[in-house]
């Protein structure tokens, strides 16, 4: 029987184990890919240090790009943008797999659908035990949205984009037209650098950046931020920028409570505030009602993305990603036999991203 090396990742903190997987079959409506490329998030990291539940034992990772190995009988033979897809194509595809009938996904939110099944999240199954980005092989189920990737699109480039970049997407639809905007972009991780990248090609007037990390602070620079600034300097650059009205969007992509808590109150009035960067428990923050009603603040969460964010992040990945040094983000590249030190290096706040391809 064929196998596949994959980690797997049993929930104690810090530890995650090599094991030799059967290699399924696909069966109906399935496709089987070889794992190119992963790169690991910070919703892997969370997991991997005990922050965040996930249910186990798992194969962690999601920022994946795979090559078509072997379809199952009535497999896609077309990806969401109408290419066709043949075996050896190079791949990206949904973070979530989705029924595209329930509750959930009539009201464009499948990502959050029912029978949703979501890569590098979910529990090992007989027959489904690699369905994620941390092996030599996934399975992609039915109801994957898939696209087949440009030859030339780097690997640290398409990699991140069914997480980060997709997210990114979903983030920038949210917040409106930013055209002549004032943006306050909190945190330089890659949603952040790519929010502020995004925000940039729209035609935001002002990207501020805020970053405690000197080092991630300065380089929000070369993605558009006109502004680098740490947490305690906003309120008067704020201020200054806009005759004290407030920005008309702030993202928040730290998942840091004080991060929110020092943002909000320079959000103008009929302003934007877009949180997406909160993905494990944290500490309640104080919001006052009162001021949400007098300021017709819009407060929306955004929580990974729909397909058609996909679309638009190959598309940015392809068109306008190779403006900005999105490629110099993946710090180091490592094998999936050396996972482990992958993973604890990953946790170093100076590397946006770290990698494992086979």
């Amino acid at each position: 029987m064929s196998t596949s090396l994959a980690a797997v990742f049993s929930g104690t903190p810090r530890q995650i184990e090599l094991r030799e997987i059967p290699r399924p079959e696909p069966s109906q409506g399935e496709i089987l890919v070889r794992v190119l490329g992963c790169t690991l998030c910070g919703s892997d990291l969370h997991s991997f240090e005990g922050r965040r539940r996930t249910p186990v034992p798992t194969v962690l990772g999601h920022e994946i790009v795979g090559e078509i190995v072997h379809s199952g009988q009535k497999a896609p033979n077309h990806d969401m943008a109408g290419q066709s897809l043949q075996l050896g194509n190079r791949i990206s595809w949904s973070l979530v797999a989705s029924c595209n009938n329930c509750f959930f996904c009539l009201r464009g939110l499948p990502q959050k659908c029912g029978k949703a099944v979501k890569y590098g999240h979910e529990q090992m199954q007989p027959g489904r035990e690699l369905l994620g980005g941390l092996a030599e092989h996934c399975l992609l189920v039915p109801g994957t949205a898939i696209l087949r990737l440009p030859d030339d699109l780097p690997l640290e480039v398409a990699c991140p984009a069914n997480c980060a970049t997709a997210t990114a997407a979903a983030a920038v639809e949210a917040a409106g037209d930013l055209k002549g905007a004032c943006v306050c972009v909190l945190g330089a991780g890659l949603l952040g650098l790519t929010v502020s990248a995004m925000a940039s090609t729209l035609g935001a007037a002002e990207i501020i950046c805020v970053e405690v990390n000197s080092e991630r602070r300065a380089r929000a620079k070369s993605f558009g931020a006109t502004h680098m600034i740490a947490s305690e300097e906003l309120a008067n650059l704020v201020s200054g920028l806009t005759q004290n009205r407030g920005v008309d969007v702030a993202f928040e992509l730290t998942g840091s409570p004080a991060a929110f808590s020092n943002a909000w109150p320079v959000v103008r009035t009929g302003g934007i505030f877009v949180v997406a960067g909160s993905v494990f428990p944290s500490q309640p923050v104080e919001l006052p009602l009162e001021q949400l009603v007098r300021r017709h603040l819009i407060l929306r969460g955004i929580h990974n993305y729909r397909p058609d964010h996909l679309l638009t992040a190959i598309q940015f990945a392809t068109r306008r990603g190779l403006e900005f040094p999105f490629v110099e983000l993946v710090a180091e590249w490592h094998s999936i036999a050396n996972v482990a030190h992958a993973l604890r290096s990953a946790c170093d706040p100076s590397k946006i991203r770290v990698g494992i391809r086979q």
